[in-house]
């Protein structure tokens, strides 16, 4: 039976992340992480040849040791990257009582949280989970997300997030309803972004909302 997780996205930049082991799961963590612009710390007394590259590039820090508890301390996650879950129980220990969120690659018995088959076509960001049950099938349907997401896509949410900052700067932003948003993406602002033809796919767009902008404003 698979546990009800809350999906969250986590602002890491420039925050420090540990992650424990030298080798393939660990470089797959660190590869993640460096997507989101954390400050990695890789404890291992050794680095695969991957990582070390990124050692070396200044990209990731490295303590060339065995973990040790006190590494808890600081990170704002904690990630390990080994296969034994007795080791694993034990650091699930260390994070409890340092009060820090662990995930234990490929053993959800012993995480805080889990992660996700994730499908990035900035500025587009979707993360699939199984709640740990299936991630065969998370991979799959990443696989079919990626075949369904195009560039044409990646643009409409591009420039729906630039209409909700200038809505904002006009100060009418809450008072439109998610339906009106919805019905204003029509097939029409679609195609005229796959003409290219962006400054009128925006007016349109902001056309689509003058209605809910005047009935806030009256």
């Amino acid at each position: 039976m698979t546990r009800p997780y809350y999906p969250v996205f986590l602002d890491l930049n420039d925050r420090p992340v540990l992650v424990i082991g030298g080798g393939r799961l660990a470089l797959e963590k660190v590869n993640g992480l460096l997507a989101a612009d954390a400050k990695i710390t890789v404890v291992a007394p050794a680095l695969n040849e991957e990582l070390a590259s990124l050692r070396d590039c200044g990209r990731i820090e490295h303590l060339a040791r065995a973990y040790e508890s006190g590494d808890m301390c600081g990170p704002a996650i904690v990630m390990a990257a080994n296969d034994d879950p007795a080791d694993n129980a034990r650091l699930r220990s260390d994070a409890r009582s340092a009060g820090v969120l662990l995930n234990a690659a490929d053993d959800p018995t012993n995480c805080d949280f889990i992660l996700p088959a994730v499908v990035r076509q900035p500025p587009l960001t979707l993360a699939i989970s199984t709640g740990g049950g299936s991630p065969a099938v998370a991979r799959r349907v990443r696989e079919e997300l990626n075949d369904y997401l195009d560039a044409d896509t990646s643009t409409l949410a591009e420039l729906v997030a630039e209409v909700r900052a200038d809505l904002r700067r006009l100060n009418v932003f809450h008072p439109i309803p998610a339906d009106a948003w919805q019905s204003a993406m029509d097939g029409q602002v679609r195609i005229l972004l796959a003409q290219r033809r962006r400054g009128q796919a925006k007016a349109l767009l902001m056309s689509r909302l003058g209605q809910p902008i005047r009935a806030a404003s009256e």
